[in-house]
């Protein structure tokens, strides 16, 4: 499991260093467990994503995991496309089903909404609503 996982990372890892924005990485920490660790190459993203990271507007984790599958298709659809390509550089390895758990996902989440509202680069043509900032 491990091993499927790894090579992944290492071809996200090289597609990353191509570029300097539009870049996500999700990554398994060696450990006895499997844990994921998310890496965004957007300096910006960080204390942004600091000043939001509110528990008073955590929504569960289902929530999350159900925008992230939105975002991350629509994302890989992107990448793949020649116009858009500047940005989405790198397909996101965002798989159904794996339990990335709640910081993972709630952070992911973020990203996307980083890049939609503070970026203003679209990835979704309906966002979720409701969503303050």
């Amino acid at each position: 499991m491990k091993r499927a996982l790894l090579l992944p990372a290492i071809v996200l890892l090289i597609v990353a260093c191509s570029g300097p924005k539009g870049v996500v990485k999700i990554e398994p920490q060696q450990k006895d467990t499997v844990e994921y660790e998310l890496i965004v190459f957007d300096p910006g993203f960080d204390s942004w994503y600091a000043l939001q990271n509110s528990p008073a507007r955590f929504r569960s984790q289902q929530y999350y995991e159900g925008w992230n599958q939105q975002y991350v298709a629509q994302w890989n659809y992107l990448a793949v496309q020649s116009q858009k390509r500047r940005f989405f550089q790198s397909i996101i390895g965002y798989e159904p089903g794996v339990d990335y758990g709640f910081e993972l996902n709630h952070k992911l989440f973020y990203y996307f909404q980083y890049v939609e509202k503070v970026l203003r680069i679209p990835i979704l043509p309906n966002p979720p609503s409701g969503v303050v900032f």
